[in-house]
């Protein structure tokens, strides 16, 4: 009887106590999803109304691990394939996924079918094997250790355009060099750089990119 008294004495001062941590919950999910409150409150307002909410935090996840302005990824995304919106998400040439890789820059050069553009003649299996891409040197990544790294995987897709761009000079800063070695077109890096711009708030630019 003593242990039912005092195992009822004991949810009744509880209750007020989980009452009162129900929006502190609620804003640690938010917090979460946003991967941070003051990361989510960088964005502009035009960012906001553009970007789907769900690739926020991947952005950022992929900043954290390659060093490369979040902001950048989703001017990426967007110019790429409009946040995954189009159509159809194989280019003319052979560019496909979220981020429009080229089969043989995902998979690797040294890949002995790849040559001219890079669409080569690489299977599907070993186009998503982390091993046959490490052979090859690609830039594909497993970005949710699934053991596949797949262009068409919004998660290993960012992560790979994080990676690719960071090793072409985004981590250190030199942002335009990295969107030129992307896509070979000065037209292509004013856009990414116009959309990366936008997508901040004014008193966050000089400081994030």
């Amino acid at each position: 009887m003593p242990t039912k008294q005092k195992k009822k004495s004991y949810r009744k001062k509880g209750s007020p106590i989980k009452i009162l941590l129900i929006p502190i919950v609620i804003l640690g999910l938010y917090m979460l999803l946003y991967n941070g409150f003051t990361s989510y409150q960088q964005i502009s307002d035009e960012g906001k109304e553009e970007i789907p909410p769900e690739y926020i935090p991947i952005y950022k996840a992929a900043e954290k691990e390659y060093g490369v302005p979040w902001n950048l990824l989703a001017a990426h995304h967007r110019v790429e394939t409009r946040f995954s919106q189009m159509d159809t998400m194989i280019s003319p040439v052979g560019a496909e996924g979220h981020l429009q890789f080229m089969p043989c820059t995902f998979v690797g050069w040294s890949h002995p079918t790849c040559s001219g553009l890079g669409k080569g003649n690489i299977s599907d299996e070993e186009k998503t094997n982390p091993e046959t891409i490490k052979k090859y040197g690609g830039y594909g990544v497993d970005a949710n250790g699934d053991g596949v790294a797949d262009p068409w995987d919004i998660e290993d897709a960012i992560f790979s355009a994080a990676y690719y761009l960071s090793l072409n000079g985004a981590a250190e800063g030199d942002i335009e060099r990295a969107v030129f070695a992307y896509n070979h077109s000065d037209e292509y890096v004013e856009d990414v750089l116009y959309f990366a711009e936008k997508y901040l708030e004014q008193t966050e630019k000089s400081s994030s990119m």
